[in-house]
This record gives structure tokens, C-alpha cells and sequence, in this order.
């Protein structure tokens, strides 16, 4: 094994295609924690090893280890499930997680404090419900995400359908994830198990989505690919194809920046799942396997470029890119409450604030679903903006579910303000081990004393995008807010400002390593400046750029750089 290559990549290769010594792992009740390099294996099975930060000192001053736990995430592509998936995820969140279910930006299912004992048992519940948690995490493609239109359900159901069938053509095939967890012997055969990743899998991981036009609520554009729908006559032609998108960062690490995916080229539906494999050999053979900081595809392609790409592209897929299709895309948000497809079913989206569903003191959200899913005939969707949509209610449902929604006081977007349900957040302390500062945790706070700047500036009822992210890797897409906080320290953020309503521009640092006082300090005279001086139908973004606060973004190598018009 070369001694180049880091340790990630050595265990990869070294994993008997993902099987590492997980069975050994699993079994020793000596420790709450994986084998160090189990760890690194487990995630290509779903799982992240985390610890309970709140508790780290207290458990450092017993001589105790940490308390370690389990967050397993879900493969939903398109974030569909049943009534019946629902409750089955229902039941497994209190057997064997901490009682919630938590909504992701990837429009899919994380549970957390999962103890080691316990993986196997919520597994095997999970494939028990047709469901697994393959690929969820780990250097392979992740979960396939779509825009979510129920109104236009003839569209959403193809664009759903490309999901389905991108995430199965490009899922990793190795037998260890049912060895592992199912009890199934171990695969006796010579035969090549991974035909596609091989035994290097991808440098880094890989993220697909599907926006369909003019509405971009999966933030098509922050992917490594990007597949933007091209509609003639009420049916999908095509896709253009954008590539080498991407949220994460390292502070102090100029090398390391977010990208938005570059739009190159557009190809017929029918070989939309073939050039999706095509873009992810091409990473597979050429990413950066010395430097992990530098294996993701946006980097790959700013190293070689796009007319290396496009000349790849051809030879891999067996035929070019054809020229690109004109788009629009016009928003990022969701629409809230009751809306009707062209198949006459009902579609009503719930705000769920970062995602969180449990009973809460004041709200019992966890049990109102559960009593809608009981009675629900069609479908449950996930957002990428953490909400939740019961989806294709026929008209004798409609009503007994909107009877439901009232009894619980649902938040079907009457009830919040619209600051709060264009907020995102990841999760954060006290599990997330990247963590620097709160989140989740901060958001709800923090959206208060936002919209209360806004109401003194008579713009209490205008959208503005808000993210907030716990640390600089951007699971909460915190670079495509218009206004976004990511974490430096405790109480401590990065502010950025001036990204686009429609999720084609990235927003800029304004100011760094700031506290909410000052936070708030910043923000208030520019939301008077708005409420003034803003231009019908221009966001608080554009207003930035507009007004002069903000300079034009000259590109994502200098994306770190302060460009502030000041004076």
C-alpha cells in the first residue's frame, strides 16, 4: 500500500469492501465505541460515532469514556415513504433511538443517540419496512434529492423516478451491509463485488439533485451534480447538467472553498441516469486520493477544468453534451398549506422548525403525525428545507387530516413568522462532533430577536432566507443564505450575507467572529436600509448588492475574503 495515500483511504481499500472488522466491533461490551477504523467503515453503512458533548467534561473528570452514541441516517431518495414506513420509523425511534425523528437538508431521516447495542436491532427494523441506510454517509454518491411539486404531480413523479433511479444505479453493491447487520452468512464468491467503485470507492462523497424549474427548493446548484429539468408541453425532455457544487470549507484554508455547480451541458431523459454514472467514474478515476481536504469533485474540475471535463464526459458517457437549455429558477422556499395537483389529490406541507419532530411541551408533533399516518392512504414527502408534506390526500381524507392538523395547532405556515420557515439549521451540539458553536438549539432564539428587528422595520412579513450552521462544512447549505451564521466558537459566528432567493449565487463574509450583541449590532440598520430603499421584487440579498453594501462576487477561490464596500 503506497504510504502517500492517508489513512482513509488506506482502510477503504484495505476494508474487504466495507466489512473492516464492523462484527467484531459490534460485539465487544467492553466499550460503547467502533475500532478506530470500524468508525471510518461504519459510515458507508449509514452511521456516524458521536458523543454526547454536554457531558464530555463530566465524564473526562469520572475517568470514564465518553458517552458514546450512534446518528444513523436513512437512503430515501426523493424523500417518499408510506404511512406505514412512517409509523414503522415511529415505533424505532423510542425502542431504539432518543424519541425523535429529525428531517434533513437531503430530504431523509436521521436518528440520533442510537447506543452500539442497539445498531442491529434498528437496522433490521429498518429493512423490515423496505427501508435501509446504505450509502446514506461515506465516500460513495449519498442520498438523490428532487424538488418537491406536488401541484405538478406528472413532473414530480418523473423527476422522483430519475432519483429512484440514479441512487440504485450508483448505490455501492458489497454483500457486508446484510453480513453485518441482517445475519447473513458471508458471501462466499470470487466474483467482483463492487463493479462499479472497485475496492477504492470514491475520493470523498458525492451528492446528485433534481430541481424542476422555475422552483429550486433542493438547492440544485450546491451539488456535485446538479440536473435541472427541462420541461416541453408538460413533459420532462431532458435535464442540463451543472457540476462540481459544494458547501464545505475549513476555516484558515484558503485551498478549501463552496462552489456552485457550473451548468455545462444538457442531455435527453433517457440518458440521464447513464451521465450520471459517466461524471461519477470520471471523479472516481481522476479525484485527489492524497488530500482529503481537496478529494471533492468541485475540486477536481478547478484543477482540470471544464473543457477537460466536457472532453471526459464524452468519452466515458460515449456522447457529448449537447448545448444547454434555457431556465429559469426563481426560489428555494416551500409552498405552505393545502395545494391540488393535476390528478385532483390534495398536498399539505407543515412547517417542522429544523426538521425536529417529537413532542414538544407545547406542541405534541410526533403524536399528531403518527394519528395522520394512521389514517392517511397516499404518501409522506420530505422537503430539503426540513418540512414535511402529506402528500396525494384524497378529498374524503382532506378533512379529517385538516381536523387533525387543527386539534394539534400544526403549523401549516399561519402560524410562524415567514423568517422562521425559510430558517434552516443543522444539528449541532451536542452531538455532532464538527460542531463549534449551537444551531438547532439557537435557532429558535435567534429567528425571534431577527424578526423583531424586522417588525421595528415594518418588514415583519417580507421572506428572507435565514441558515445557520454549527461549523464551516455547510450541512444547512449556510452559503446560500441571505443571511447565514456559521460557528467559530461557543456564542461565537462567521456572518455572511447577499445570496439570491433562487439559490444561483453564493453569499459573502461580512463579518467575522462575532457574537449575537454584534450580530444583531450588524443587521439592524441594513433591515432598515431594506424596509427604505429595496426595489419591488428584489430580495434582501440583492438589496445588498444593489445599495453597495455588498461588492460583486469575483469568484470561489477568494470566496473568504471580505468584499465590503465601506465608507
Amino acid at each position: 500500500m503506497s504510504e502517500s495515500l492517508p489513512e482513509a483511504e488506506q482502510i477503504k481499500r484495505e476494508s474487504r469492501y466495507l466489512r473492516g472488522s464492523l462484527r467484531e466491533s459490534l460485539a465487544d461490551e467492553a466499550t460503547g465505541a467502533l475500532r478506530d477504523e470500524d468508525t471510518h467503515l461504519s459510515k458507508f453503512h449509514g452511521l456516524y460515532q458521536q458523543d454526547d458533548r454536554d457531558l464530555r467534561d463530566e465524564r473526562r473528570l469520572q475517568k470514564l469514556e465518553p458517552h458514546f452514541q450512534f446518528m444513523l441516517r436513512l437512503r430515501l431518495p426523493g424523500g417518499v415513504l408510506t404511512p406505514n414506513q412512517w409509523l414503522g420509523l415511529d415505533e424505532v425511534a423510542d425502542r431504539f433511538a432518543d424519541g425523535s425523528l429529525r428531517l434533513t437538508t437531503r430530504q431523509t431521516f436521521q436518528f440520533h443517540r442510537v447506543f452500539k447495542e442497539n445498531l442491529a436491532s434498528l437496522i433490521q427494523h429498518l429493512d423490515k419496512l423496505g427501508l435501509d441506510s446504505r450509502g446514506a454517509c461515506g465516500d460513495v454518491n449519498r442520498n438523490v434529492v428532487t424538488n418537491v411539486n406536488p401541484h405538478l404531480s406528472a413532473s414530480h413523479q418523473t423527476v422522483y423516478n430519475a432519483a429512484v433511479q440514479i441512487s440504485e444505479r450508483l448505490n455501492w453493491r458489497s454483500a457486508a451491509y446484510e453480513e453485518v447487520w441482517l445475519n447473513q452468512p458471508e458471501k462466499q464468491t470470487e466474483e467482483e463485488e463492487e463493479p462499479f467503485y472497485t475496492h477504492r470507492y470514491l475520493p470523498r462523497k458525492f451528492k446528485v439533485a433534481i430541481a424542476l424549474p422555475p422552483h429550486n427548493d433542493c438547492d440544485v446548484l450546491a451539488n456535485d451534480i446538479g440536473l435541472i429539468a427541462i420541461e416541453e408541453n408538460g413533459e420532462i425532455i431532458g435535464y442540463n447538467i451543472a457540476v462540481g457544487g459544494g458547501m464545505g470549507m475549513t476555516y484558515g484554508d484558503r485551498a478549501t472553498y463552496p462552489r456552485l455547480a457550473t451548468p455545462v451541458g444538457f442531455v435527453p431523459a433517457d440518458q440521464v441516469v447513464d451521465a450520471c454514472e459517466a461524471i461519477v467514474a470520471i471523479q472516481r478515476d481522476h479525484g485527489c486520493r492524497t488530500n482529503r481536504a481537496h478529494a471533492r469533485f468541485k475540486y477536481t474540475l478547478d484543477d482540470y477544468g471544464l473543457d477537460w471535463f466536457k472532453e471526459r464526459f464524452a468519452e466515458v458517457h460515449g456522447w457529448p453534451l449537447e448545448p444547454l437549455r434555457d431556465y429559469t429558477l426563481t426560489d428555494s422556499g416551500d409552498r405552505f398549506g393545502w395545494t391540488e395537483d393535476d390528478e385532483g389529490f390534495h398536498h399539505l406541507t407543515l412547517f417542522t422548525p429544523s426538521g425536529r419532530i417529537r413532542d414538544f411541551e407545547q406542541l405534541k408533533l410526533r403524536t399528531a403525525l403518527r394519528s395522520i399516518a394512521k389514517i392517511h392512504s397516499g404518501e409522506f414527502r420530505i422537503t430539503c428545507n426540513q418540512n414535511l408534506i402529506i402528500s396525494r390526500v384524497n378529498a374524503k381524507e382532506r378533512s379529517a387530516i385538516q381536523k387533525l392538523v387543527d386539534h394539534y395547532g400544526l403549523d401549516d405556515g399561519s402560524r410562524s413568522t415567514p423568517l422562521a420557515r425559510n430558517a434552516i439549521s443543522c444539528v449541532a451540539f451536542p452531538t455532532c462532533g464538527l460542531a463549534m458553536a449551537e444551531s438547532e438549539r439557537y435557532l429558535p432564539e435567534l429567528t425571534d430577536k431577527i424578526h423583531g428587528l424586522m417588525e421595528e422595520a415594518g418588514i415583519g412579513q417580507e421572506t428572507i432566507q435565514l441558515r445557520v450552521s454549527g461549523c464551516p462544512n455547510g450541512c444547512a447549505r449556510p452559503y446560500l443564505g441571505e443571511i447565514a451564521l456559521t460557528g467559530k466558537a461557543p456564542g461565537k459566528y462567521n456572518l455572511y450575507l447577499g445570496a439570491d432567493t433562487g439559490g444561483q449565487r453564493l453569499n459573502r463574509l461580512y463579518r467575522e467572529n462575532i457574537d449575537e450583541e454584534e450580530i444583531l449590532a450588524e443587521l439592524k440598520p441594513l433591515l432598515s436600509r431594506f424596509a427604505k430603499e429595496r426595489k419591488p421584487g428584489k430580495g434582501f440579498g440583492d438589496f445588498l448588492y444593489q445599495s453597495g453594501v455588498l461588492s460583486a462576487n469575483t469568484g470561489p477561490t477568494d470566496f473568504h475574503e471580505p468584499l465590503i464596500a465601506r465608507g
